[in-house]
């Protein structure tokens, strides 16, 4: 029966080949929570700065147009979705999400939040998190007039949930600026302690209201963005101290993933660890067929790293030899080998399991 329900093919996307699942996973519905690297447009519709609307971002999608994507073609959601055999969610505030569509999911994530409210505050309007998850109870009681309670809630239960935060609330919040309010209130690892805490919350949050399979990824190595490389390095090296953040923070969300899935007595929560599958790259980008993982595709500056990215900017001729798009997000192929390892990625990858041992698994429930 499990074969006949999920069975197992490969699509070749950017020269990366990816797992995907059809028939019951076709249905599955997919669930995106968090900030820029996993927005795919919601921005679009605020009176906001931190937008992804306008050339160069959008290249290499097919429709070659910006989405809101902070990427210059599919971001990580997207890959999720092709591997699920389902096409992309639409941003919850996209007009055209309604009828049938809402059954595939829905993406509520909005560029610049953090874990914390106070992050991402000079970008004024975005969705903070708790209303993301205000927004998600909203999605339920729309999808509930159509196809009524229980069936409702059995796509909440059985739904892919994906959810982004914590490196805004350090590039955004605690080193924004010398001497922020953040970092005279804490020292690092009592603010680390702080912000962990509070993600605890909301991924209990996420629990009530229905998430039973929730990959939550760590922060990747913030210190090595081309951003970070163009403020704060004079030789090329990552910086220490935002490093120093991303080593203390990723460990500690481990650590309450355990106790959450100790807690529930379900393997709900799974540990996504970016900061080494970004770090592979960084450390040999030539193994991965990029030409570098300093410097930015789009940008302007030392490493292309200041500013944003626009049709004034530097733009590389060649996307898919650079691990980054632009000063903060990994390009297209980079995201393609990050989920590459969310699928099949080991133990040093994933935490408890990788995506496609859940797949299989939840495929041997029905």
């Amino acid at each position: 029966m499990a074969s006949s329900m999920a069975l197992a093919c490969y699509i070749i996307v950017l020269g990366v080949s990816v797992v995907c699942w059809k028939g019951a996973e076709a249905q599955r519905a997919f669930f995106v929570f968090g900030d820029s690297l996993v927005d795919n447009g919601n921005n679009n519709y605020l009176a906001t700065s931190a937008r992804a609307d306008a050339p160069p971002y959008g290249i290499d999608y097919p429709t070659r147009r910006a989405t809101g994507r902070f990427s210059n073609g599919y971001n990580i959601p997207d890959f999720i979705s092709q591997a699920l055999g389902a096409e992309s969610t639409l941003p919850y505030l996209d007009p055209e999400l309604n009828g049938e569509r809402l059954l595939v999911g829905a993406n509520f994530a909005s560029a610049g939040i953090g874990i914390l409210n106070d992050t991402g505050i000079q970008f004024v309007n975005i969705i903070r998190i708790y209303r993301q998850l205000q927004y998600w109870e909203e999605y339920q009681q729309r999808v509930s007039a159509i196809i009524g309670s229980e069936q409702t809630q059995s796509l909440i239960n059985g739904a892919l949930v994906l959810i982004t935060l914590g490196g805004n609330d350090f590039v955004n919040n605690y080193y924004l600026v010398p001497y922020s309010a953040r970092s005279r209130q804490y020292n690092l690892p009592d603010y680390v302690k702080y912000i962990i805490s509070e993600y605890k919350k909301i991924l209990a949050r996420l629990y009530e209201l229905g998430a039973r399979r929730v990959l939550v990824t760590g922060t990747g190595p913030l210190g090595c963005v081309p951003a970070e490389l163009a403020q704060r390095s004079s030789n090329g090296e990552c910086s220490a101290e935002l490093q120093r953040a991303a080593s203390l923070f990723n460990p500690q969300l481990v650590q309450i993933i355990r106790q959450l899935n100790s807690e529930i007595g379900s393997e709900v929560f799974v540990a996504v660890n970016t900061q080494q599958m970004h770090i592979d790259f960084i450390s040999n980008p030539q193994r991965y067929g990029f030409v570098t993982s300093k410097v930015a595709c789009c940008g302007q500056g030392p490493y292309n790293g200041l500013g944003l990215c626009t049709v004034a900017s530097n733009l590389c001729p060649d996307r898919s030899v650079y691990a980054f798009w632009d000063a903060f997000h990994p390009s297209e192929r980079a995201n393609g080998l990050i989920v590459q390892q969310i699928l099949s990625g080991s133990s040093d990858y994933m935490y408890p399991m990788n995506l496609s041992t859940i797949l299989a698994l939840d495929s041997n429930k029905n």
